[in-house]
């Protein structure tokens, strides 16, 4: 393993940073490719047989162009439906990300917990499977918002958001007791203060430290450069607009380029 194989973040659109962000805190000097499906974002709209076929054919495609030493889905939706296609054809290592379920229901008091994700995320049979493997004892509710994501993009992008948008997002989720949410997308947490407002006293679990801890557990010992090169942001369709290139720069991603 040499120092400078990187690590690959893959995600529809910026969701991944917070898994990214993390990662950073751990492995500081660690060389970075974030890869952005910006042509098909947003993945959380998208059907099953669209995402399981085109994940695992672009990370193949992207693997082979920068021999990474760990791949990284960082995104929910693509995870829950497309991991097991993607492992099956990478002879690397494949962290997914998955809804945080188990750690919510340790933390909840009221048992009624929240799993906040895309529409495609939270109607998979793998989150039925969290919840009766970790939460049996909760009531789950469950709610997907494609509007977050969006909201999301336009964050980072810089636009002003709305709080009566948010509030309207999480709307199905208010006064059913929750005292925790899982934000299952990984766009969600680049709105945590926001959705902290919207949904006042309920605590918020994502997976992006649990993820972050995974890939350091799984390249202990391996080499790193002694300072960190610069980290390459990769867009298979329109590259980021200024505010977003300006806050790649804040996770040490200044070359920006497209496939």
């Amino acid at each position: 393993m040499k120092p400078e194989t990187p690590l690959l973040f893959f995600d529809s659109g910026v969701g991944g940073l917070s898994v990214l962000g993390p990662t950073r805190a751990l492995l500081p000097t660690a060389p970075i490719v974030y890869v952005a499906d910006s042509a098909a974002f947003p993945y959380g709209t998208r059907s099953e047989a669209e995402i399981a076929a085109r994940v695992p054919a672009l990370l193949g495609r992207l693997t082979e162009r920068f021999r990474p030493r760990i791949a990284v889905i960082a995104c929910n939706t693509a995870s829950t439906i497309a991991l097991a296609y993607v492992r099956a054809a990478l002879d690397i290592p494949v962290v997914g990300t998955v809804p945080a379920i188990k750690p919510a229901a340790e933390q909840s008091r009221t048992r009624i917990i929240g799993v906040l994700g895309t529409p495609a995320t939270v109607r998979q049979p793998y989150v039925d499977d969290l919840a009766a493997r970790f939460a049996a004892d909760c009531t789950v509710l469950r709610h997907g918002s494609a509007e977050l994501v969006e909201l999301a993009e336009r964050k980072l992008a810089g636009e002003a958001i709305d709080s009566a948008d948010i509030d309207a997002a999480v709307a199905p989720l208010t006064g059913q007791g929750m005292d925790v949410v899982v934000l299952a997308c990984t766009h969600f947490p680049l709105l945590s203060k926001e959705l902290a407002a919207a949904l006042p006293g309920v605590a918020q679990v994502d997976g992006g430290p649990g993820i972050a801890r995974r890939i350091a557990h799984l390249t202990a010992g391996q080499p790193w450069p002694v300072q960190p090169p610069p980290g390459i942001a990769v867009f298979t369709g329109e590259g980021p607009a200024p505010a977003v290139a300006a806050a790649l720069t804040d996770f040490g991603i200044g070359d920006l380029r497209n496939i």
